[in-house]
């Protein structure tokens, strides 16, 4: 009954999507043309905003636990496990004030509204995952950009997503490759629960009720020992996963 009841509500949250996506395409291009980076930035999390206020249609709620005093004047290496797309706009409107940038794959540089334009244009890396070579040069120059202008990189160390919510083994050398190049960062481990919830019978419908919850670890200080931060933080971020 609930997976019925689910489908003229996935609709209508699919036309309010891609709504919000459509609108905000322009006035991210005029931010960014005409007023600059931090206008364009305040764009992108206003977006990310009403991105989140559009899956309250289907029965969503989030729940953001950051209970630290993270600084923002020190680059940070966010580190998450990934559970679905529905991952990404909590972290950049509840870590804004820290220019969270991404670690995408190159396919989502193109075709999307708004998502494309913020990829190419907002100091994102977009990497071919056929091409280790080319991912890692991405992701070095990434490290290079958060250490200059203190922001920070979010990286999805397992490499894909989870389906079922269980997390998957860390891929290591895409963060170690930012450590290496963001000597001065924090790595801040992030753990999500649920967001697999929204996919659970696939694209469509999307699953109803989900709620979502993000809990901020404490940061760990890039002390250059990069496998022992590396095991640090892969141990924080699936110790505050609940696979049930």
């Amino acid at each position: 009954m609930l997976k019925l009841v689910s489908y003229p509500l996935t609709l209508l949250y699919l036309i309010c999507f891609g709504l919000t996506l459509t609108i905000f395409h322009p006035i991210q291009w005029f931010c960014l043309k005409v007023l600059g980076y931090h206008a364009h930035k305040q764009s992108v999390s206003l977006l990310n905003w009403w991105l989140m206020r559009c899956t309250h249609l289907i029965g969503t709620r989030y729940t953001f636990k950051n209970p630290h005093d993270i600084p923002t004047d020190k680059p940070l290496i966010i580190t998450t496990n990934h559970q679905s797309m529905y991952d990404i706009p909590p972290i950049i409107w509840y870590m804004r004030k820290h220019h969270p940038k991404f670690v995408s794959k190159k396919e989502l540089g193109k075709g999307i509204p708004s998502v494309s334009f913020n990829l190419r244009h907002g100091g994102s890396v977009l990497i071919d995952r056929k091409d280790a070579k080319q991912a890692l040069e991405q992701i070095a120059v990434l490290g290079q950009y958060i250490e200059t202008h203190n922001r920070s990189a979010v990286i999805f160390p397992e490499g894909t997503r989870s389906r079922d919510g269980h997390p998957k083994p860390f891929k290591p050398m895409g963060l170690k490759t930012l450590l290496q190049n963001a000597p001065s960062a924090l790595v801040v481990p992030i753990s999500i629960n649920n967001s697999w919830k929204l996919l659970r019978y696939g694209k469509f419908p999307m699953g109803l009720g989900a709620h979502l919850h993000f809990q901020v670890h404490a940061p760990i200080p890039n002390t250059g020992k990069h496998e022992e931060i590396i095991a640090r933080t892969e141990e924080a971020i699936k110790k505050g996963i609940k696979t049930l």
